[in-house]
């Protein structure tokens, strides 16, 4: 039985009973071509429907998910690739004992098998693939590895992959292949997507494949980053709506102070910037420029030949070749957002100049001696203006801030007085946070109602997932696509800016939105 459940205020859960009827749901979805969707996220037995509020209520949305019957049989297949394997994996002798084979014979059923890639997530290019032996259901590592080579074939639960990267991970490894499965100069950049049919099979000697070619810029109009401070990036709004090449949206963690910090320099909203994280950065200019400086409050000084002022926070100001920009360090908030007229003179990828800490996708973080060039001032200008309304302060540390929140979709997995506490107790900001999560911790852990693991599923930023620790994890941009943790809640779109705002030692207290969810149980 399909069943909808609250994954966010601006996305829902559609359950179905196995894969099977998850993967002949996911078409009929698709071509029913639903009011207010903007994207779907398949998983191993479910699909997140992302969706604009504006456009279609989550009450709307849900009578129509309900309505619509899977298709008779899986989508059609979108191409198939055939897979050489080197089979020296490191667990193959093992996986072969727990299922009771020779590593031969493992490796036999392993290419007779027909595959198909169910869905995509956990990194760009990573494809779960579903095959047609009932024979592969295979436990994952008791300790994952921190580290995984890219090309790694590997088994876990139902499924086989292909580190698209080097990653940590918790499969079973059995072999390894030089097949790129995800080429950034390729269109489309992943090599299997949902429906794609996959066989394996073996080879001898694998080759080398070949470095990457280096960008070449022009640096003459740019920034010059002399000290970097904490973290210091390039973001704009991300890359939404591709989840089916196991893409997340990314971006940067304060979308308002974003569009403020264009706004004020006279760009548009989405422009790229330069998202410091802490402060403590110094930034020299190769030309003229008009900058802003947005989100966290912090000492912005300018330094020239002639001179050294305090510049305004938040305000446009004019900056000649040759300056020194120093950013101080965060006096509230945590993420500063700088605007430069004109803009970022990058290269996107997938549309998007965002980097992606996680999936590595985008520009490299910004270090000592990196530069950025700059498209020129009067690229794409708006009016700029130089007034605002009166700043709200931003969460420091020790105080306390409220997120609003909706419950689900897997808070039926905890007990009711780990719900109770959820909203009750306080969290506290921990310093293990980053672009990926906010990781929390509270006075009690949140324990759960049930044992075992929760099949991969879809995450929204703003996702509240709790590991077997009980202590939980707020998604921010860069989280994974799908996650096997299960999500008690998730902070509601309005308060996301917010939440990327959270200094260490800063603490929440969750409160119900009762309006922007519904029992779906």
């Amino acid at each position: 039985m399909i069943r909808v459940l609250t994954a966010s205020d601006t996305a829902l859960l559609v359950e179905a009973a196995d894969l099977d009827e998850s993967m002949r749901l996911l078409p009929a979805l698709v071509a029913a071509e639903l009011p207010g969707v903007t994207e779907f996220v398949p998983a191993a037995r479910t699909i997140m429907v992302r969706f604009s509020p504006g456009v279609v209520s989550a009450e709307r949305l849900e009578s129509m998910l309900l309505a619509i019957e899977p298709t008779d049989a899986r989508t059609g297949s979108t191409g198939e690739v055939t897979v050489p394997v080197r089979y020296d994996g490191e667990d193959l002798g093992e996986t072969a004992r727990l299922l009771g084979l020779t590593s031969d014979e493992l490796i036999a059923r392993h290419q007779a098998a027909t595959w198909t890639v169910a869905f995509s997530g956990f990194a760009p290019g990573f494809g779960y693939m579903a095959g047609d032996d009932p024979l592969f259901d295979v436990p994952r590592r008791t300790t994952p590895r921190t580290r995984i080579p890219a090309g790694s074939v590997a088994l876990a639960g139902r499924f086989a992959g292909v580190y698209p990267k080097e990653s940590p991970g918790g499969w079973q490894l059995i072999g390894r292949t030089d097949l790129a499965m995800w080429d950034i100069d390729r269109d489309p950049p992943a090599l299997l997507k949902p429906g794609t049919t996959v066989r394996f099979e073996r080879e001898r000697e694998l080759v080398q494949a070949a470095a990457p070619k280096p960008q070449i810029v022009d640096t003459a109009h740019a920034i010059e980053v002399v000290r970097p401070g904490l973290q210091l990036l390039v973001q704009d709004r991300g890359r939404p709506g591709l989840a089916a090449e196991g893409v997340s949206a990314s971006g940067t963690a304060d979308r308002a102070a974003l569009a403020e910090a264009n706004k004020a320099v006279g760009n548009a909203p989405g422009e790229a910037a330069l998202e410091l994280a802490g402060g403590g950065a110094a930034l020299r200019f190769r030309g003229d420029a008009v900058v802003a400086v947005t989100g966290a409050l912090c000492d912005v000084t300018l330094d020239s030949d002639q001179r050294s002022a305090s510049m305004p926070h938040g305000q446009p100001f004019a900056v000649e070749d040759g300056d020194e920009l120093r950013i101080g360090f965060a006096a509230d908030g945590l993420r500063m957002l700088l605007g430069i007229r004109g803009g970022i003179a990058l290269e996107p990828v997938l549309g998007s100049a965002a980097t992606d800490t996680l999936a590595h996708l985008g520009p490299a973080p910004l270090a000592a001696g990196s530069v950025v060039p700059l498209r020129g001032p009067h690229h794409g200008i708006r009016s700029a203006e130089p007034t605002r309304a009166p700043r709200v302060p931003l969460p420091v540390s020790g105080s306390t801030v409220e997120l609003d929140i909706t419950l689900g979709p897997r808070d039926d997995w905890f007990t009711q007085s780990a719900l109770e506490r959820l909203v009750s107790q306080e969290w506290e900001v921990t310093p293990r946070s980053d672009r990926v999560g906010v990781r929390l911790q509270g006075a009690a852990p949140l324990e759960r109602a049930r044992d075992g693991e929760l099949e991969s599923e879809g995450a929204v930023t703003g996702a509240i997932q709790v590991p077997p620790d009980g202590q939980p994890v707020l998604f921010l941009p860069d989280h994974p696509l799908t996650g096997g943790y299960p999500i008690i809640g998730a902070v509601v779109d309005s308060d996301l800016d917010l939440a990327g705002q959270l200094p260490p030692g800063s603490r929440i207290r969750f409160r119900v939105r009762t309006d922007a969810t519904h029992d779906r149980n």
